[in-house]
């Protein structure tokens, strides 16, 4: 009789270049297992556009293991002891995160499953480097992504050929019903995904066509055009990836082969292999500095007296500032479960230092409406903008939503698209309708205050209200 093992599913929806099912499929008969645990990670629990594209993606892997794919709900260190009692399993396999809540969980479950009499043998199948083989001489961690990057590109190995799909004739049959991931109850009671819905196929064989496509396609510019918010010049593989539906290696693995092999250009190649390692910055920051995902990476910001105004956090959520570009973003991140990463930056600085408004409470809304919400990059991301994190923009430099707007959506493609009712203003006013001639906004259908709002601030005004905060901060 063949030995039985689990491979437990977590940021790893999928089948090929997966260490911890490799690994377990050599084993023995295999039980593929995911738990949702909504209990351990507290606020850090799913967000809801998350948890509609986990339904999609535990569907497609479900799928891919022609229905054998073991779901649960609850807490994992009780469920894996529960289902190695009722298998006989003899080990577990998982591939490691790095999230604070999971490595402290992750350890308690590895010390009750070895004294039960178990093997457990973590893997690492989400990250090109992991937090501990990227330090400085002295053996601490980076805060500074250059060097960081530097020394991964000179240290580390670069990416390993990839896992193929292993055979799965080996996996333990399950014996749950077909609706087992819908009593998960993922899905929202009322259906405003079906918006998200259109714009996204999660799952694995979805994940490698986009990323197929971006070769193709999308990366042939992605220096200049991965800023502008109109174009397919981006990948758009932040939530495959979040969900572990292809790997961080294969993706490196693939652009590196067609750039040796001229299909793209080495910069280009560069350029984007530059942003996949900005990932693996944060979750070396998040693994190091744990108390960073809800407090102030530079502790002086203790001190900065940010502002409690619920009525412009509700304005900036809903994208009506009287600022087409963060309106457009906003609302581009309500209906499509995603935003331009310029963009994100663009309404980020405005919320942190024009509205003053706490980053926490930005990376908040963003982790409920991402299909891509990752703790680690989210909260760096955020972190940086507004000047409290890592190697974080200064917090003088302040992003000024309309020259940012001429510059990168120049043409007002993207305006026009999430904010339609300004379809019909010329290119002139479009940016900043708020100070345009009150008669060229009624010819274009337009009186603010009806049609569109007017600008929820001045814009230096408030940015010499930032600056002298931060003046006065720096002075106590």
């Amino acid at each position: 009789m063949a030995d039985k093992t689990i491979c437990w599913f977590r940021q790893d929806l999928r089948l090929k270049d997966n260490p911890a099912l490799s690994a377990a499929i050599l084993e023995g008969d295999t039980i593929p297992l995911f738990i949702l645990d909504d209990e351990t990670p507290k606020e850090w629990r799913f967000g809801a556009a998350s948890r509609w594209w986990l339904h999609q993606s535990l569907m497609s892997l479900n799928n891919s293991l022609d229905g054998n794919l073991w779901v649960e709900q609850g807490n994992p260190e009780e469920i894996l002891t529960r289902i190695l009692k009722q298998t006989g399993a003899k080990s577990v396999h998982w591939n490691r995160c790095y999230e604070p809540w999971q490595i402290a969980r992750d350890k308690r479950i590895k010390k009750t499953l070895t004294d039960f009499g178990s093997s457990v043998q973590s893997h690492n199948g989400c990250l090109l480097w992991e937090p501990w083989t990227t330090l400085k001489k002295d053996g601490t961690p980076y805060k500074v992504f250059t060097p960081f990057y530097k020394n991964g590109l000179t240290a580390q190995r670069s990416p390993s050929e990839p896992l193929n799909i292993p055979s799965i004739c080996e996996l333990l049959e399950c014996p749950m019903q077909d609706d087992k991931i819908s009593a998960l109850n993922l899905l929202p009671d009322q259906n405003w995904t079906r918006s998200i819905a259109s714009e996204w196929t999660p799952g694995e064989s979805h994940a490698h066509a986009r990323l197929k496509n971006f070769l193709k396609h999308g990366i042939h510019n992605y220096k200049e055009g991965r800023d502008i918010p109109d174009r397919s010049s981006v990948s758009r593989l932040s939530p495959h990836l979040k969900f572990g539906e292809i790997s961080p290696n294969f993706v490196a693995w693939q652009v590196k082969k067609a750039a040796d092999s001229k299909q793209i250009d080495n910069l280009e190649a560069e350029h984007f292999t530059r942003e996949l390692i900005w990932r693996e910055f944060s979750y070396s920051l998040i693994y190091f500095f744990p108390k960073m995902t809800n407090q102030n990476f530079k502790r002086d910001f203790t001190e900065f007296p940010w502002r409690s105004d619920e009525q412009a956090l509700k304005i900036w959520q809903q994208g009506k500032t009287g600022y087409p570009i963060v309106d457009a973003g906003m609302r581009e991140l309500w209906q499509t479960g995603y935003m331009h990463n310029r963009v994100r930056m663009i309404v980020a600085s405005f919320l942190t230092k024009n509205l003053m408004v706490h980053w926490i409470e930005g990376a908040r809304w963003f982790w409920d409406c991402l299909v891509d919400a990752d703790l680690a990059s989210n909260t760096c991301s955020w972190q940086w903008v507004a000047g409290t994190g890592a190697d974080a923009a200064p917090y003088f430099r302040i992003f000024n939503p309309v020259t940012q707007s001429q510059k990168f959506d120049s043409n007002g493609a993207y305006i026009r698209k999430f904010v339609p009712e300004l379809a019909s203003v010329p290119i002139k006013h479009l940016h900043d309708p708020s100070n345009a001639p009150e008669a060229e906004l009624l010819r274009a259908g337009i009186t603010l205050g009806i049609q569109y709002p007017r600008a929820i601030v001045d814009l230096k005004e408030t940015r010499k209200r930032a600056l002298d905060a931060y003046k006065g901060m720096r002075e106590i």
